[in-house]
């Protein structure tokens, strides 16, 4: 019985010395089988206006500005997306959105992609005026110029000043999901206090009611002048008992936007339901690709002659 267990093991030694060569061999030739890769093209647009910098949301627990919350979750949404997949960044204030950096490969310009990502701020505005609206119909043609028609990632807080009626809001010129992408809110649903920064970025307290424009122009006549409508009483747009100095996230002004647009609609939350908004099905792009065997096939030859060095049991 000995000598039988004996032959049964050297055979049992043979084969799989002769599979793990067969498997190195087939390591080496390195077929592959075609597959599809899903990889993705996003130009990210930043609202830098100040109430992006109402401290209202949390960075490792501590409070942090919307805008400063926003770049942390982009920054590690940056190692999650796959490699060929491409980011580029914008900036919003005014009414326009300006591009900074066109969409680059992820994995072989990160580096660069962080460094750019972590210059944005509120000193790059050139005004304190934020129409949202018509920013991001600005965000959607710079993404149908570039090269590729990447997807728009639009994020704000969605206050717009002067305020806008929704009545008024400007008119969408463009087909309706002609660019795909996302609105991302950021902020709380409670209102803050809105930081006023000057151009340097240094603090000065925050804005006050008599400050603000409490009401849109079109409502108080004219074109914005001031000139009272037919029935109308002229009122004064700092005293009109609004809370435009005040700031919450406007997500229902948002969901319009996104609707208006072709757009989906996501609330920055957390970093890991911010990736999962940013890599969803319906932004990716499907590339050929063939997946390798050849690794798979030489760790399968390594984990046979492996097996051979294990404790036998001795009869």
């Amino acid at each position: 019985m000995r000598k039988l267990l004996q032959t049964l093991r050297r055979h049992a030694d043979a084969a799989l010395l002769a599979a793990a060569a067969v498997l190195l061999a087939a390591s080496l030739l390195n077929p592959s089988v075609p597959m599809q890769r899903a990889l993705f093209d996003h130009v990210i647009v930043l609202d830098i206006t100040q109430s992006m910098n109402v401290r209202d949301t949390l960075i490792d627990g501590k409070p942090a500005a919307r805008l400063d919350f926003a770049k942390h979750a982009l920054r590690q949404s940056l190692t999650e997306m796959p490699c060929g997949s491409k980011v580029g960044w914008g900036i919003f204030t005014e009414y326009r959105s300006l591009l900074l950096l066109a969409p680059l490969e992820v994995c072989a310009n990160l580096g660069e992609l962080r460094a750019s990502l972590a210059r944005i701020d509120g000193r790059m505005a050139w005004t304190g005026n934020s129409e949202i609206t018509k920013g991001l119909y600005a965000g959607i043609s710079i993404a149908k110029q570039l090269p590729g028609h990447p997807d728009l990632v639009f994020i704000s807080d969605g206050q717009e000043a002067p305020p806008l009626n929704p009545r008024n809001r400007p008119a969408f010129g463009g087909k309706l999901g002609e660019v795909e992408g996302l609105v991302v809110g950021v902020g709380a649903l409670l209102p803050s206090p809105i930081p006023k920064i000057d151009p340097a970025g240094r603090p000065l307290g925050f804005w006050q009611a008599d400050e603000v424009m409490q009401r849109d122009p079109r409502s108080q006549g004219r074109g914005g002048t001031g000139e009272a409508m037919v029935g109308e009483a002229v009122e004064d747009r700092a005293t009109s008992g609004g809370s435009e100095h005040l700031s919450a996230l406007r997500e229902a002004h948002l969901r319009l936007l996104a609707g208006d647009t072709g757009l989906a609609y996501h609330h920055l939350v957390d970093a890991g339901s911010f990736i999962a908004a940013l890599t969803a099905p319906a932004l990716a792009r499907p590339v050929p690709a063939r997946f390798e065997l050849g690794p798979g096939f030489a760790g399968l030859a390594l984990l046979l002659l492996m097996s051979r060095q294990l404790p036998r049991k001795t009869p």
